[in-house]
């Protein structure tokens, strides 16, 4: 791992007084009812009119070249409106997947009809993304694709299964890692990306209900889709690269340690008006958050200098997952008996916690990258 991934990073005022916006813009948001606070909001929260009312603030797409309909704003920028957007628990789903990681993707690999076709409706939260990675039986063992892509006139044909794709029954379109060329036991060769409408015909998309029973998860099945050859993302046989630099973008950000913040901002005003004891063990995790906190923000410096962070970003989202799900145990205990809010986010966060780990890669597999990375195996 580079050292100058995790290097400190030092604030800029200017952070300040964006912070005070978006949280002046999101106390207002609240105050009007456009939406109520919710744990996993970027997950569980999908409203199209809270992305587009923040788009019209410049707060999706902020990192989109301005040529290409977005902002061009740096990664801690965006860093910072993120943060606000965890800890308020608004409902940011709707964008999140196609700002986080597939505008970065059409920008570093996107032919130029792509960029000037996709890149200002996601500044604009009126395009909307799934990612189709996982699949039936491989676990997080994300080289094992069977989906093929098969060249036909004037296009690809695709043919498989993707598993727990966020928000597709919602989206317009996903970003497809499928197969291209040789066999699954060619891991990591012969592997493309391929944008793929899910209204298309031959697309089909089936509930995976959580504990819950709601639904945030899909599968995603493809029997003889065809699309056209200019849905091709970037070169043949190049998808695990891209794949792999995307997973930068995926595995860093705040969400990873700030998906139940509502419960630390709950339990803290408890403690403040006495409705809770004192805990040192509060404290101890908001130690963590800050450390983690200033990790994500050292990942967003190095994507902003366009260095190479997977690694880097797969100690962020390894860690920060264990605290937010160690945290919502911990929580469960303190409080007790206590019923109201707190006791709601708590429930909410108990059952979204087995997806915290899971989800971007099993934190398992991802000790397996960070090891590799720092050459311990």
């Amino acid at each position: 791992m580079k050292a100058a991934a995790l290097s400190a990073v030092a604030p800029d005022p200017a952070w300040r007084e964006l912070r005070e916006r978006v949280r002046r813009f999101l106390d207002d948001e609240r105050a009007s009812g456009a939406f109520t606070p919710g744990i996993d909001g970027w997950l569980t929260g999908w409203s199209e009119e809270f992305s587009r009312s923040l788009a019209a603030q410049g707060w999706v797409g902020m990192t989109i070249p301005r040529q290409y309909g977005g902002h061009g704003r740096s990664h801690f920028e965006r860093f910072v409106v993120t943060e606000e957007l965890l800890v308020a628990g608004a409902p940011v789903a709707a964008h999140w997947i196609a700002d986080r990681q597939v505008a970065p993707s059409l920008v570093n690999f996107g032919t130029e009809e792509q960029k000037k076709d996709l890149l200002p409706a996601i500044a604009a939260a009126r395009c909307t993304f799934a990612i189709g990675m996982s699949e039936p039986d491989a676990g997080s063992d994300l080289a094992s694709v069977r989906t093929r892509a098969t060249a036909s006139d004037g296009g690809w044909r695709i043919n498989g299964t993707k598993v727990w794709m966020s928000g597709a029954h919602h989206a317009d379109k996903v970003l497809v890692l499928v197969r291209t060329s040789g066999t699954p036991a060619d891991r990591h060769q012969g592997l493309s990306q391929i944008i793929v409408d899910l209204d298309a015909p031959g697309v089909s998309v089936l509930p995976i209900e959580s504990l819950d029973g709601a639904h945030h998860f899909n599968e995603v099945v493809f029997t003889d889709c065809e699309v056209p050859s200019t849905n091709l993302l970037g070169e043949e046989g190049r998808g695990w690269q891209q794949v792999t630099a995307e997973l930068g973008y995926e595995r860093s950000g705040p969400e990873r340690f700030l998906s139940a913040a509502l419960v630390v901002r709950l339990l803290i005003a408890h403690v403040a008006d006495g409705g809770i004891d004192a805990d040192p063990t509060i404290g101890r995790f908001l130690a963590r958050l800050h450390g983690l906190h200033q990790m994500s923000l050292s990942v967003a410096a190095a994507l902003d200098r366009g260095d190479k962070a997977d690694v880097a970003a797969a100690t962020v989202k390894m860690l920060g997952t264990t605290t937010e799900g160690d945290l919502v145990e911990v929580a469960d205990y303190l409080i007790g008996s206590l019923q109201g809010p707190l006791r709601e986010a708590v429930a909410q966060a108990t059952v979204q916690r087995p997806g915290f780990t899971l989800r971007g890669g099993t934190n398992e597999v991802l000790a397996g990258v960070v090891a590799r990375g720092l050459g311990l195996r």
